[in-house]
């Protein structure tokens, strides 16, 4: 996916011209802590809260203070990991995307980030997730794949953890199948080292389940 089609209209840039004010009750609005000033479609940096709080008069207007602007923001044609990277580096709560031109487009907001995660990951599709942890040495999702698909079941996400100065990772799936013992069984029996199970309805310790099936495959 691209940083374009991540862009959302509905929160509106600030301009020179704007409040203090005006800009606090958009950014509490809209439930974030930056936004960019924009000239016509010229973006000029990207504004905090935090410049603004220790104002004494709310009714000046941004063109008018001395702002140390910080000047993050994608293109439209990079990949949305550069736009994770910026709101991970930076903590940023929106992050500006320019045309090739230096024209603002738009911005995305962390909000609309955590929607991109929840779709990205499936969490609302009820399934199972198992948790493995294997040698990056043995890391074919492929041969994960058939695994999961022996038992009629699909991956509908993945992810890798890895760790510093360890040849260890931790791949988590997300399988479209609630009842997963006997994919973890499976699992099991290949040598795999499972760290925890979960299903998409279940409350219960995800160790406990783990251990259910320890006892399950040592009857």
């Amino acid at each position: 996916m691209l940083a374009i089609e991540m862009v959302a209209d509905t929160i509106p840039p600030v301009h020179t011209s704007d409040t203090i004010q005006r800009v606090m009750d958009r950014m509490a609005e809209f439930r974030v802590s930056h936004l960019p000033i924009v000239n016509e479609e010229q973006f000029l940096g990207l504004l905090s809260e935090d410049d603004l709080i220790e104002e004494p008069d709310y009714d000046t207007q941004i063109g008018a203070l001395a702002l140390s602007l910080v000047n993050p923001y994608v293109l439209e044609e990079q990949h949305i990991y550069d736009v994770i990277r910026l709101f991970y580096e930076q903590r940023l709560s929106v992050v500006p995307v320019l045309d090739i031109k230096n024209r603002y487009l738009g911005m995305i907001s962390i909000n609309t980030m955590n929607e991109y995660f929840a779709e990205l990951t499936s969490v609302a599709t009820p399934g199972g997730i198992i948790v493995l942890e294997i040698s990056n040495r043995n890391n074919s999702l492929a041969h994960m794949a058939q695994i999961v698909e022996s038992d009629n079941a699909q991956i509908l996400s993945s992810y890798v953890r890895t760790f510093p100065d360890s040849t260890r990772m931790e791949v988590t799936l997300k399988v479209n199948k609630q009842d997963i013992s006997s994919i973890a069984a499976t699992f099991v029996r290949y040598n795999y080292d499972i760290k925890a199970t979960f299903n998409h309805n279940s409350r219960d310790n995800s160790m406990d389940r783990y251990d259910s099936l320890m006892n399950y495959l040592n009857m």
